[in-house]
């Protein structure tokens, strides 16, 4: 479990398990709990001064209050609530994303290629060796074996494109989390209506430079010492903007030409719930028009009730995954030129924070719904 790190009283548990399945949690690979503890650690060194501050409570159960009214402006219009924000719920929803990232890895790395090798290039041939001298020929055995080599292919690294719609820290982490265990590099655009940017330099900060070692550090352990991930291996850039006001051209230029991964993480309802159902819906087929041939678009959500939209005058309830589906599916016109397929599809999941954990204050565990599809160019009629 998740503990506090500063409190010297017993722990209690940091996550509510479903009353139906109390059954221990399976065993963890321990380079797995090691990778995820590196991620809260991430967040806890970030966000340090913030979660031991004496006003951490008091603004958290502003942002409580802010989001129970729907007062989003009041929730995130400053620099501190943000913070506050990502350094009470990020953490739990970094490592549960990056769990999804693995999970759907296969379909990520069919839309990003490892780019082409470089030439073989080999040195230039060394001048002869001089005539062996009368013997068992063991001097030119050994002049043979130092004659330079051609050096080792170099790998380059998979490029995973992603855009985030709707999220900053958790993502931005998710993302990073998913880059080191693939060693992939990536570009990623982070998009909200929030002014993120100071958080997300701030992560990128955490995530491309070494973590703080302690004065009395040895030799050894300060050698050891890397960043997450290289500076030249993550691109991350935030757009501070309202998707459902962008026009084509806007989201488009956002997009880029080649195929990405699109995620609307705990998002989709919001914009149906705030939004509205018409401009979602807009949205998402405008996303279906611009989307490069076979990009994906990853809409991870609360499950059940949680995620419903009111439609029409009588405000009668729709389910999210209900819209999702019918605009995404079923309402598209030929003429539209692209299709969706539905890769996969999840109602109800857990993620499951295991032992062994530590963050200085508790979190829980997350339950949410998963849904994945692929936009392709639609075939020509015959």
């Amino acid at each position: 479990m998740v503990k506090k790190k500063a409190s010297k009283k017993p722990s209690s548990p940091a996550y509510s398990s479903p009353s139906s399945n109390t059954s221990p949690l399976p065993p963890v690979d321990p380079q797995s709990l090691r990778h995820q503890q590196r991620i809260l650690a991430l967040f806890s060194d970030a966000f340090g001064s913030v979660l031991s501050s004496a006003s951490f409570a008091p603004v958290l159960q502003s942002i409580k209050q802010a989001l129970f009214n729907r007062d989003f402006d009041a929730a995130f219009g400053a620099e501190e609530k943000l913070q506050t924000y990502a350094a009470r719920w990020s953490p739990t929803r970094a490592l549960c994303y990056s769990s999804i990232f693995q999970a759907i890895a296969r379909h990520i790395d069919q839309i990003a290629p490892s780019p082409p090798l470089p030439p073989l290039t080999l040195p230039p041939p060394p001048p002869p060796p001089p005539p062996p001298p009368p013997g068992n020929g063991d001097e030119a055995v050994r002049s043979a074996e130092s004659c330079p080599r051609a050096p080792a292919r170099a790998l380059g690294r998979r490029v995973i494109r992603m855009l985030c719609i709707g999220g900053c820290a958790a993502e931005h982490m998710a993302f990073a989390s998913h880059l080191h265990q693939t060693n992939s590099a990536g570009s990623l655009a982070l998009l909200d209506a929030a002014p993120w940017a100071p958080v997300v330099a701030l992560l990128q900060k955490q995530a491309t430079s070494p973590p703080p070692l302690s004065s009395h550090a040895s030799a050894a352990a300060r050698a050891a010492n890397a960043p997450l991930l290289d500076e030249e291996q993550l691109s991350a850039t935030f757009s501070q903007n309202d998707v459902l006001v962008m026009d084509r051209d806007a989201l488009r230029e956002l997009l880029g030409p080649k195929p990405l991964t699109v995620t609307l993480l705990f998002t989709l309802n919001e914009l149906y719930t705030n939004g509205g159902v018409g401009k979602t819906t807009r949205f998402l087929k405008l996303l279906g028009e611009t989307l490069p041939h076979g990009s994906l678009l990853l809409v991870v959500d609360s499950p059940g009730s949680y995620s419903e939209a009111a439609v029409g005058k009588a405000k009668k309830r729709y389910p999210m995954q209900w819209l999702l589906d019918h605009t995404l599916l079923e309402a598209r016109a030929p003429s539209q030129g692209y299709e969706w397929e539905k890769l996969e599809s999840h109602d109800s999941l857990w993620f499951r924070l295991p032992e062994g954990l530590s963050y200085p204050i508790q979190l829980e565990n997350m339950r949410y719904q998963m849904h994945l599809y692929q936009r392709r160019n639609a075939s020509p009629a015959a």
